[in-house]
């Protein structure tokens, strides 16, 4: 085969940091000048022997594991196996270029080192020292003095403090932000009504036609709206434009801060900028796609994915491979997105590692009100709840339940949130989160009045706990008491002082965002024995290697009925097609066939009890005998515990 397979990882040996990378290890905008192997040095040693560490490791395990494979992949392709690759290789960059677009004129706004620049503007006499907006915990900006350090988003604020002694600390405050926010967008809809943020910071504008009523560049627009949202907000952004979405943002991170950078709508101009631009530079691409792209294929630049291009098809999934190969042609989206109705709503909070059950409780109350008072501000009901968990040793769980009835009210939300956390105690979390989904219209939904509900699933639990002297409206304490879990309790701060246990924001632009799969759960839940229509689900996330590479690989771990991305894009139960990049919309859809799995369920199960009902009412015959129905394989002869009994079982234990 021909010379393709990369390098070996660097590092080892007497210099183990070179080889250790994480999500703040990655520059940032501001951090040109650092020197990056001081920086790692400095991470690697303050990181050493944490549970963040040991996470990463083995993650760094399986990867090496993954990439070992593909190598072993590439190493059997023969000649006429490249030969017959490369001709589809092709045949696909033909097909791509011909749907290049430069009529479109995008510009990327992202606002400068945001919420440090909201705190300076506020305190002016922050002005000029390194900030730190967060706590020892976690950093969520570090201003572009910091940075010359190489403090960072997304690091603990003790390694900051290691490589910026005098770093300063600021609490955050996301009002103000949205405030600041809510200004800038004003701006921003002067130029494009139909403009689309991302997060707080960026947007996403179509400046096409703008440029065309008046008779302006896309540098003019940009300068134009760079001073606009400073004389409205006291604040600086940069500016990228370009033909299209992708290449847009990677402009705007080009003059960082205060500037901006224009890409014409000319194909050799793109052509030419993306041949020797960083593949890392390009979002969806993260920290172990350029492992797997540098280690194997030798490719560090978005120009090698075409040199490369029979490989990546060899050994990539479609819709990998057309990704990639867009990416090397400088391709990207360019139609405004349409608006589509809100499909989900979440919110999390990072705190310092606890099994503390009664300040579990307390920041799941908090939860629950947030999510609920941001519901009800967009006039949304839901019914499907999922609990996210992040235990101290970094591991992800996910717990979903899904109610008859749709819910917005913090004290709905708070009955099932219970029960799924109870059902996972003890443990110990360094993370929380709620995400609300399958939302309503404008009239709740109702179903077969036979068919038991959530709400009467959970009347009939706190009957009987009642009976058996139990308070049903409060939540059971790991360590035997009760805790009054609907006190009113403080808003949960985002960030909390944490000991030296890394923590790492999971929304980094830029890094991926895999997660370890899941531990074992304390309870197994059988679809066919809980005869509730209430069902816990568990739902694995599969890291972003595992969603790229082929769908062989995938199918051989998974379990049968098992929502996984086949091909790393396929849905393996609708054959929805959605890249890796798309992360937010990929859980929206793992979200609807969960629902959609839980309905059914009620279903059967109503459907079940229908016919039971039916057969006892019919007439007895002296002349004919009722065929007998087969029974259900009951949850002794299975092994499970059906869900009313388990939640008994948990109260009389507890």
């Amino acid at each position: 085969m021909s010379s393709a397979a990369g390098t070996p990882s660097d590092g080892g040996g007497d210099r183990p940091w070179q080889s250790y990378h994480t999500a703040y290890t990655n520059a940032k905008a501001g951090m040109e000048g650092v020197d990056k192997e001081k920086v790692q040095k400095v991470i690697y040693e303050m990181s050493k022997g944490s549970k963040y560490f040991e996470n990463e490791q083995k993650k760094e395990a399986i990867t090496k594991l993954k990439i070992e494979h593909l190598r072993a992949q590439c190493a059997k392709l023969t000649d006429n196996d490249i030969s017959h690759f490369q001709k589809v290789a092709e045949k696909k960059i033909l097909e791509l270029e011909a749907s290049r677009d430069l009529s479109k004129i995008w510009l990327h706004t992202d606002m400068d080192a945001f919420y440090a620049a909201v705190e300076t503007l506020e305190n002016p006499s922050l002005k000029g020292k390194p900030l730190a907006v967060g706590s020892m915990s976690m950093i969520a900006t570090a201003s572009y003095e910091a940075r010359k350090f190489g403090v960072r988003a997304a690091m603990p604020g003790f390694i900051g403090c290691k490589l910026c002694p005098d770093l300063v600390f600021v609490r955050p405050n996301f009002e103000r932000y949205s405030h600041y926010s809510g200004l800038a967008r004003k701006v921003f809809q002067r130029y494009d009504p139909n403009f689309f943020a991302t997060s707080l910071d960026e947007a996403y504008l179509d400046i096409t036609e703008v440029c065309i009523e008046r008779g302006i560049t896309g540098e003019e627009v940009a300068s134009e709206l760079r001073d606009a949202v400073h004389q409205e907000t006291g604040l600086t952004c940069s500016a990228g434009v370009a033909p299209n979405r992708m290449i847009a943002k990677v402009c705007s991170d080009i003059n960082k801060p205060n500037g901006q950078f224009i890409l014409p709508n000319d194909r050799d101009a793109v052509t030419t900028f993306v041949s020797t631009l960083p593949i890392r530079k390009i979002g969806g691409i993260g920290k172990v796609t350029e492992q797997m792209l540098h280690q194997v294929l030798s490719i560090s630049t978005c120009q090698e994915m075409l040199q490369k291009a029979a490989f990546l098809c060899a050994l990539f999934s479609e819709g990998s491979t057309d990704f990639f190969l867009s990416v090397g042609l400088g391709l990207g989206g360019t139609e405004t997105p349409e608006h589509r109705l809100r499909k989900s709503m979440s919110c999390e909070r990072t705190f310092s590692a606890t099994n503390d059950s009664r300040l579990l409780f307390e920041k799941l109350d908090n939860l629950a009100e947030n999510l609920a008072d941001d519901m009800q501000k967009e006039c949304l009901k839901g019914r499907t709840l999922t609990l996210k968990l992040k235990t101290a040793a970094f591991e992800v769980r996910t717990r979903a339940a899904t109610a008859q009835n749709y819910m917005s009210s913090k004290e709905d939300i708070l009955i099932y949130a219970k029960k799924l956390l109870k059902a996972e105690m003890p443990l110990s979390l360094r993370l929380m989160g709620l995400r609300m989904s399958h939302f309503s219209g404008e009239k709740d939904d109702s179903t077969s009045p036979t068919q038991k509900t959530l709400d009467r699933f959970f009347q009939s639990s706190d009957i009987n706990s009642n009976t058996n002297g139990t308070n049903g409206a409060s939540c059971i304490d790991v360590s035997g008491g009760h805790n009054d879990c609907n006190d009113a309790a403080t808003k949960d701060e985002s960030i909390h002082d944490a000991e030296k246990d890394v923590s790492i924001d999971q929304q980094s632009s830029h890094d991926d965002n895999s997660s370890v799969p899941e531990g074992a759960s304390s309870v197994n839940y059988d679809n066919e024995a809980a005869s509730s229509s209430w069902k816990v689900t568990q739902t694995e996330k599969f890291d972003e290697l595992g969603d790229l590479t082929s769908s062989r690989a995938c199918a051989s771990s998974s379990k049968p009925g098992q929502h996984f991305w086949a091909d790393g894009y396929i849905c393996s139960l609708c054959g929805f097609e959605l890249p890796p990049c798309f992360e937010e919309e990929r859980q929206e859809h793992s979200d609807f066939h969960l629902a959609e799995m839980l309905q059914q369920e009620e279903a059967v199960d109503n459907t079940a009890r229908l016919s039971k009902e039916r057969l006892a009412e019919r007439p007895c015959s002296t002349t004919t005998t009722p065929t007998p129905k087969k029974k259900l394989k009951s949850s002794k002869e299975g092994k499970h515990i059906p869900i009313d009994s388990f939640f008994l079982k948990c109260n009389k234990k507890l």
